[in-house]
């Protein structure tokens, strides 16, 4: 009995040019519920009883990683009409992001680590694999437990704490402030297995990085608890951040040719490939600033972005495919320090991945071993749907 429903569990891609994110050639691919079961030629004798997925002409890749995205929305510079509305289960699949990471933003005010870790669950609940961070861009942090080492280590989504820097509407933390948030994160990192990030919000004040190359100069505290976000314009102090071993985290945005250039002219710098992100900022805000720092527009960033940047750093910048999906792949899986689970197409790993036509349009979309979408029709909806 357990044989049959094994087999009855499983599909198999016939015929698809994988990329694992290497690239492995024409092959089979096998998965059995939510899990990837063998890659190889000539598979289909062998799975008899399988569910077959025509794979001819399309690209396997593994599933996007997201690592910054506002789930529950973002916003509010403008006053309440600005806030941005809650991401969407569909808005995951329709941008190919199998796993994510939610967070707060500028507003801790009238947004709640409570209802971010209920947003997380539910998107657990529809199919895609995701956590959160404790914190916003405010100092102290606010917290579910009221303490940022019991949130990572009791909570299971929780992976880190969110915080601001070179921003000002940031609260403008100390040296001794972030040294104790970041001790804090790699206590409870140790005690419950987590990577325990101190993902910060790189705004473009006067600090830059300073305060980060402070701490890491100064303490014992490892460089892989620091994650600066929205790097694309800090140029040198990004690019060596990475050769101190660090991981830098560009931002997709509406420009996909503007992010893509900032990753290569980085890369060209020196900065090593596999030190490199790419996350989306999904439905955070977009606030267009003065000199005064007074707001004079706002717009809104789409999980689409995320896409968009990846096909333009292999069509517009000539990149190879193989770099440009470990941005979103084996390298965001690593940072996340999901290796092992995440991030590859390889036995064992689970099964998240996405089949792309020949010009990397987004085809197929399986999350945890189930199609989300296929042929370029969902096949999910919302949990809540509106008459």
């Amino acid at each position: 009995m357990e044989f049959v429903e094994l087999i009855e569990g499983a599909s198999l891609i016939e015929n698809v040019h994988v990329y694992a994110p290497e690239d492995l050639g024409v092959n089979d691919l096998v998965l059995c519920y939510d899990k990837i079961v063998e890659i190889g030629k000539d598979l289909t004798a062998l799975y008899p009883r399988t569910r077959k997925i025509d794979g001819r002409g399309l690209l396997a890749v593994p599933g996007f990683i997201d690592q910054h995205v506002h789930i529950t929305g973002g916003g509010g510079e403008g006053s309440f009409k600005t806030r941005v509305p809650p991401l969407r289960f569909t808005d995951c699949v329709q941008a190919g992001v199998t796993t994510l990471v939610g967070l707060l933003g500028t507003d801790g005010i009238t947004r709640s680590v409570e209802d971010l870790l209920a947003k997380t669950k539910a998107l657990n609940e529809e199919g895609v694999t995701a956590y959160c961070l404790t914190g916003s861009y405010q100092y102290p942090s606010i917290t579910l437990t009221g303490d940022v080492k019991k949130d990572i280590a009791f909570i299971n989504e929780v992976v880190g704490v969110k915080i601001a820097l070179s921003d000002h509407r940031c609260s403008h933390p100390t040296r001794e402030d972030l040294i104790r948030l970041a001790s804090d994160a790699r206590m409870a990192s140790l005690i419950s297995g987590k990577p325990g990030l101190v993902t910060i919000h790189m705004g473009r004040g006067k600090g830059r990085l300073d305060l980060i190359f402070q701490i890491l100069e100064e303490t014992d505290i490892p460089i892989k608890h620091f994650r600066p976000t929205h790097v694309g314009k800090l140029g040198e102090a990004a690019v060596r951040f990475a050769k101190m071993g660090g991981y830098i985290d560009f931002t997709a945005s509406s420009r996909p040719s503007e992010a893509a250039g900032d990753i290569v002219q980085a890369i060209q710098a020196g900065a090593p490939l596999q030190r490199i992100t790419l996350s989306s900022d999904a439905n955070g805000s977009l606030p267009k600033w003065n000199e005064e720092n007074e707001m004079i527009g706002i717009t809104a960033a789409s999980m689409q972005s995320l896409h968009k940047v990846v096909t333009e750093l292999i069509i517009g910048e000539g990149m190879p495919v193989t770099d440009a999906l470990r941005l979103v792949t084996e390298n965001a899986a690593q940072a996340l320090e999901l290796d092992g689970r995440k991030g590859r197409l390889e036995a064992g790993y689970d099964a998240d991945l996405l089949l792309l036509d020949s010009e990397f349009h987004l085809d197929t979309v399986i999350a945890r071993g189930q199609v989300l979408m296929q042929g370029g029709e969902l096949k999910v909806q919302d949990g809540i749907m509106l008459d």
